[in-house]
């Protein structure tokens, strides 16, 4: 698996693109996600940083932010069979959030991997070409 991106939530995307700017990272992509509940703006070139906003309050992100702040949220590596990795995975004896793929930002399959498994940090897996 090779960093596919780093997720950084945020309460303003815009204010937090135009922060990023500021040091000379571009915007790369910026869509909703609406099966996460999100907005997201990819900065910089690969790895990207993913900034990451709500777009309701009882989204998983939002409710990140109201409970530790904003500030670094996952980290996501890329796969090259989100299946395959998930099956490994659990295998391995991981906690898995998603026992199957769910769209992700652009086109993307992804899933996530409990945090409590993995010293305290979200883990995405990203499958691309969707």
């Amino acid at each position: 698996m090779k960093l596919h991106h780093v997720g950084v939530a945020v309460r303003d995307l815009d204010e937090a693109i135009a922060r990023h700017a500021k040091i000379g990272l571009k915007l790369a992509h910026r869509e909703v996600v609406p099966s996460q509940g999100v907005e997201v703006a990819f900065v910089g070139e690969r790895p990207w940083i993913e900034l990451v906003a709500g777009t309701h309050p009882g989204s998983g992100v939002s409710k990140f932010i109201d409970k530790r702040g904003p500030g670094q949220h996952h980290l996501a590596f890329a796969v090259p069979s989100i299946i395959e990795e998930l099956a490994r995975q659990e295998r391995a004896g991981a906690q898995l959030i998603d026992k199957a793929p769910r769209p992700g930002a652009w086109g993307h399959h992804v899933a996530f991997l409990h945090p409590k498994d993995q010293g305290g940090v979200l883990i995405e897996l990203v499958e691309e070409g969707h």
